[in-house]
C-alpha cells in the first residue's frame, strides 16, 4: 500500500496556537520534510515532542529536486510530514509540486489545518471579508509589479497581499497609484506576536507610514474597487482630459484627476488619449 503526504500548518507567531493534532503528527511520521530544519527542531522542542524520523530540507532552492525523492518514499508506504517555516504548506511556500506529484502518483493526501497569516489578516483588517481573493507576493520589480497590479485594478473582492518590511513602502506606493490613493487597506504586522500591529486607512496613508521603515512578518489586506454606475466612453474620457488641460493642467494630473472621477484606471484613460491622438494623425 502507498504512504500519506500530512500537510502540517504551524503557528504564525504564538507557538500555543498550534493545532493539537501536529505533536501527534510529528511523532508519527517516518520522514519529516521541513522548509527550516532548524526551526523545525525549535518547534518539536517547543511542543515537547521528540522527532525520530528522519529529518530532510524542502525550501524553494531544491524543491523540484527533492520532490522526486519525497514520492519515491510515499510510494513505499511512507508517512511524509511536510511543514513550513509558519502556516499552511502550499500558500506562498513549498508544498504545490510535491501535492501535485503525489496526486498523480494516486497517493493519499491529507492536512493537519492549521494558522493563517491570510484568513487572520482578513479577519482583523475591517474589510468585507465574503468575497476575496489572494494575491501572494507582488513582483520585485517595480515594472512588473505596476503591471500585475493594473490586472486587478477593477477586481470587485477584497484583495490579500504579502509582503517584506524593506519592499512594503513601495508597493502601497504603487497601489495607491493603480488603486487610488483613497482605496482603503489594512497592514497587518507581526501578527499573534509579542509586537502586533494592525495599520488602518487610505493607501497614500500607509504609503506615507510604511516610509518611515516597517519591521516584521507583513499581510496586506486592500478594499476591492468600487463599483461603477456606468462604464464612460472613451471619447468622453478624452473630452474630460482636454477640457482640464485647456484649463492649464498638465496632461499627466489631468488623466489622473479624470480617472478617479471616472472609477477607471488611469491606464484606460491614457490608452484614450493616445488612442485619440493618433486618430487625428
Amino acid at each position: 500500500m502507498g504512504g500519506t503526504l500530512v500537510l502540517a500548518g504551524t503557528p504564525i507567531g504564538d507557538l500555543a496556537d498550534a493545532p493539537p493534532r501536529l505533536a501527534a503528527e510529528l511523532r508519527a511520521a517516518d520522514l519529516i520534510a521541513a522548509e527550516d530544519t532548524r526551526r523545525l527542531r525549535r518547534l518539536a522542542q517547543g511542543l515537547d515532542t521528540p522527532v525520530t524520523a528522519r529529518v530532510v530540507s524542502y525550501f524553494e532552492g531544491n524543491e523540484s529536486a527533492r520532490t522526486k525523492e519525497l514520492v519515491e518514499a510515499l510510494t513505499g508506504g511512507s508517512r511524509v510530514l511536510l511543514v513550513t517555516d509558519a502556516g499552511m504548506p502550499s500558500v506562498s511556500d513549498p508544498g504545490y509540486r510535491l501535492v501535485a506529484a503525489a496526486v498523480e502518483h494516486g497517493i493519499r493526501v491529507t492536512a493537519v489545518p492549521g494558522p493563517s497569516a491570510v484568513l487572520t489578516a482578513l479577519a482583523l483588517s475591517g474589510l468585507p471579508v465574503d468575497r476575496f481573493c489572494f494575491e501572494g507576493f507582488p513582483p520585485r520589480k517595480q515594472g512588473e509589479r505596476l503591471s500585475r497590479l493594473r490586472d486587478v485594478a477593477e477586481e470587485r473582492r477584497t484583495l490579500v497581499y504579502f509582503e517584506s518590511p524593506h519592499r512594503l513602502a513601495d508597493t502601497l506606493t504603487a497601489m495607491a497609484e493603480v488603486f487610488g490613493a483613497d482605496r482603503r487597506a489594512a497592514v497587518c504586522r507581526e501578527l499573534t506576536k509579542t509586537y502586533e500591529e494592525i495599520k488602518r486607512g487610505p493607501l497614500a496613508d500607509l504609503a506615507a507610514w510604511a516610509a518611515e521603515g516597517v519591521r516584521g512578518e507583513i499581510t496586506v489586506v486592500v478594499e476591492g474597487a468600487p463599483e461603477r454606475a456606468a462604464e464612460l466612453d472613451p471619447a468622453e474620457l478624452v473630452r474630460r482630459v482636454q477640457v482640464r488641460e485647456e484649463a492649464g493642467e498638465r496632461r499627466k494630473e489631468a488623466i489622473a484627476a479624470v480617472a478617479a472621477e471616472a472609477g477607471v484606471p488611469k491606464r484606460a484613460v491614457f490608452d484614450a488619449v493616445v488612442a485619440a491622438k493618433n486618430a487625428a494623425r
